[in-house]
């Protein structure tokens, strides 16, 4: 994955992982941290014990090398009252609009939603989402994805007709193309996709081969009306990790120096 994002001239910083403490989930580092263009970074508040340890100020450190980092708000302080908020796993932003998606969950914590909407001055909403066996879906980014000018959403998983009126009233007035994918192709990851700007300029969109081959022809086709699409195959870790490209990628929207 890393050779074919650099072969597409994309800017890539990577930090390998310690051996202890262990880690097994740290290949996804977008559930602890996150970066906003006025030079703030989060660390969030995570549910599972294990995945606390990712959360490495030396990280923080080595990326001051290249960027300007102004603050840093740590709420991982909420772990200890049960409320927990897993970075851009459980918020999806949209940074042109300032907007953030997030699905109520037990990993995210409404509360702490709102929390992180007025650090940064962001409109929040929160919706109520359920895969096909009624279970709350867990990340907001297995659901949908926001870019520049295209969502791509679940919308058979938001059975509520205020939820997918709020929604798509939001994508209205944000002038977002929305695409809507069945659950079969939510669970092949296509949902978890993010659109990047490379060294050229050109916008792509990050998806993995197999949520690549989910989409039928007039999806893709809608899709690169905007973008194009990149597909990187990485079956071992959806299979075995349960993420997909999306979780695999922190974007890093701070001012560089």
């Amino acid at each position: 994955m890393l050779q074919q994002l650099r072969s597409e001239h994309i800017e890539v910083h990577v930090v390998s992982d310690t051996p202890h403490p262990i880690t097994p989930d740290a290949i996804f580092p977008n559930n602890w941290v996150s970066f906003h263009p006025d030079g703030r970074v989060i660390l969030y508040p995570m549910m599972a014990p294990n995945r606390r340890w990712e959360r490495r100020p030396d990280i923080l450190e080595q990326l001051r090398a290249h960027f300007q980092i102004v603050a840093v708000d740590d709420l991982s302080e909420a772990e200890s009252r049960g409320k927990f908020l897993e970075g851009t796993g459980s918020l999806v932003f949209d940074y042109v609009n300032h907007r953030v998606y997030a699905l109520r969950s037990p990993r995210t914590h409404e509360d702490l939603v709102h929390l992180v909407a007025a650090k940064l001055h962001m409109a929040p909403v929160i919706f109520d989402a359920w895969d096909e066996r009624g279970q709350p879906i867990y990340h907001t980014n297995v659901l949908m994805c926001v870019g520049t000018c295209f969502a791509v959403i679940c919308l058979d998983a938001i059975p509520g007709d205020r939820d997918q009126e709020t929604l798509l009233s939001a994508f209205a007035d944000t002038g977002h193309k929305v695409i809507a994918i069945s659950f079969r192709q939510m669970a092949a990851f296509a949902g978890n996709m993010m659109e990047v700007v490379n060294a050229r300029g050109e916008h792509l969109v990050l998806l993995s081969r197999t949520a690549y081959e989910a989409l039928v022809p007039g999806q893709r086709q809608a899709l690169q009306t905007f973008a194009r699409l990149v597909p990187i195959s990485i079956p071992t870790i959806e299979q075995i990790g349960g993420g997909s490209v999306r979780c695999m990628v922190a974007g890093i929207f701070l001012p560089t120096l």
